[in-house]
Formats: C-alpha cells, structure tokens, sequence
C-alpha cells in the first residue's frame, strides 16, 4: 500500500468522490494551476504569522538543518510556482539539465552559508518554497489516536520550550493551526496527479520544471503579472 492509499484509508476519504468532485481540475491551465498553488501557501503563510504570533515559535537565525534532511519527499504541485517562475525567466532548461546531472539528495535550493558549516545556511528560493518546506515547523499531524500534535525539529523544541508548550496548550483548546492533512488536501483539488505524486525533492521540482516544459511546448506563453 502506498503513501497516498494510507493516506485515504486513514482520513477515511472515497477516492472515487475526490476524484469525480474535482475532475474539472484536470482541465485547468498551468497558469491558473500556479495561481491555485499561490493561494494556498498565501493563506498558510497567514495562519503559521497567526501562531508565530501567538506562541513566539520561530526557525533559529541560519539554520538549515532540515534543508539537509536525505530523505524529504514532496509532491511536484507544490514545486509548480518555482518551476513557472524559472520558466518565465528562461532559466527552465538550464535548471532542468543541472536537476538530471544533480545527484545529491539535499535540496537544489538549499545554500549553505558557509562550505565549512553546512548546517548553517538559507533557501535560495524561499518564496516559492514547498509545502512541505512551509509546513514544517508550524504544522501539526493526526497521531493513531487522531489527537493533533505539532510536526517541529528538535532545535526549536529546545531553544523554544515555551513556545512549544504554548503551541500544544493551543490545540488543547481547540484553536485551529496548521494540519499538514487539511492542507495535503487543498492541493488534491487543484491537481490530483501531480499533489499525488510523492518524489525526493529534487526529483519533484524536476517533475514540475518538465510539466511547464511540456505544457508549453505548443502553446503561445505569457507571463504571469506580479502584484503588489
């Protein structure tokens, strides 16, 4: 059983509902598909300020710890605005050909501050970061129990104790934060193959970059308009 059948089976969700609801989806044009995407991250990005807020929980000035993670798997949906946005700066090909000559397992955007301390370092493109990237931190997850706890890494744990307490006492009283399953969920309805997809994470932001490539291998491009 794979990834995404545990998945259905344990949030108990028809597969064949989901995919007859929101089968229209499969029409809609990379550029609307970009602009989906964007709308969820905006609105988890509002709700992780809202529990920043609220607990003080912040990533440590320059870690990179979990961008060094092996083994990070992602969908290529949410690896779309980056692919588009490499696309509309002809970079697309270029970044393409480095991804399938590229065989470490650390995240291509991942860059260290240093080569010395390769624990310290940044996202070299943090605004079209994944979900998975966002979600981690902030997030929480359904335990067997299904009680919610707070997906985090052991530095803010640590340098945080408060914070990580608040953020728990939060779910105990029922106040909404991040769940990485209501999220998952938002980007099965803008795509369904490519949110069901699970590839280490290169390998996903490959997939994406080749998904705009073919879309627009015979088709007129025009960018997308940045507001505000």
């Amino acid at each position: 059983m794979g990834v995404y059948e545990k998945f259905f089976q344990y949030h108990r969700i028809d597969q064949s509902i989901l995919l007859a609801k929101f089968a229209h989806f499969f029409c809609m044009s990379i550029k609307r598909k970009v602009k989906a995407v964007e709308r969820v991250f905006k609105s988890l990005d509002e709700e992780i300020n809202r529990l920043k807020a609220k607990t003080g929980l912040h990533c440590l000035t320059g870690c990179g710890m979990c961008c060094t993670k092996p083994d990070i798997e992602a969908s290529p949906l949410e690896f779309l605005p980056l692919a588009f946005e490499w696309f509309q700066n002809g970079q697309a090909m270029e970044k393409l050909e480095f991804l399938q000559q590229n065989y470490s397992p650390i995240c291509v955007s991942y860059a260290p501050l240093s080569l010395i301390d390769q624990t310290s370092g940044s996202c070299g493109t943090y605004l079209n970061r994944g979900l998975i990237c966002r979600l981690f931190g902030y997030g929480a997850t359904r335990d067997k129990n299904g009680e919610l706890k707070l997906v985090t890494c052991k530095l803010i744990k640590e340098d945080q104790p408060g914070g990580y307490a608040t953020a728990h006492q939060l779910i105990h009283q029922k106040e909404y934060i991040p769940v990485f399953s209501d999220y998952y969920k938002k980007l099965f309805q803008i795509d369904f193959k490519l949110a069901n997809q699970v590839y280490p994470i290169n390998k996903a932001i490959q997939v994406a970059l080749e998904e705009i490539l073919h879309y627009y291998a015979y088709r007129p491009f025009s960018p997308i308009k940045k507001t505000g």
